[in-house]
């Protein structure tokens, strides 16, 4: 399995608005909206997420994640003097499962080992990855904190 990043680039926003959509689907498919509706309310969310990650965190390192060459996801990190901060990692439906975000946070906490820093995560109760969070904080201790579990 071959897992690497690169940069995000103008050209990857239908995918990016793919890949927020793959998060939310379990979440509209109870809404009695059309599939306009569904559409136009994802939109607006994608662009707003959008907006304040940007805003909010103008020097975040954002990626595409690709898996054999294919995007598969995105991963998203914010550097700071005393930590690394994982503001968001989003694979589609058909990468998840695979390890690869395992293999991303692993990473993430190797840098920050190295560097003597913390890895710091907020993670809703309703998220499904909450489990790879906690196994990942049972392993690591300290180094994986502030994740909101």
């Amino acid at each position: 399995m071959a897992v690497t990043l690169r940069p995000v680039r103008e050209n990857d926003e239908n995918f990016l608005l793919e890949l927020y959509a793959s998060t939310r689907a379990e979440e509209l498919a109870i809404t009695p909206w059309s599939p306009d509706q569904k559409q136009e309310f994802l939109r607006m969310q994608f662009d707003a997420q959008t907006r304040y990650y940007r805003q909010a965190f103008p020097e975040m390192d954002y990626r595409i994640v690709l898996h054999d060459g294919v995007p598969a996801g995105r991963f998203i990190v914010l550097r700071r003097e005393d930590e690394l901060r994982l503001l968001d990692i989003s694979l589609l439906p058909e990468h998840r499962n695979a390890g690869i975000g395992n293999m991303l946070i692993q990473m993430l906490l190797d840098e920050a080992n190295g560097l003597d820093k913390a890895v710091r995560i907020h993670v809703e109760r309703f998220n499904r990855a909450l489990r790879l969070y906690e196994r990942l904080a049972d392993r690591v201790d300290e180094k994986l904190s502030d994740a909101r579990i």
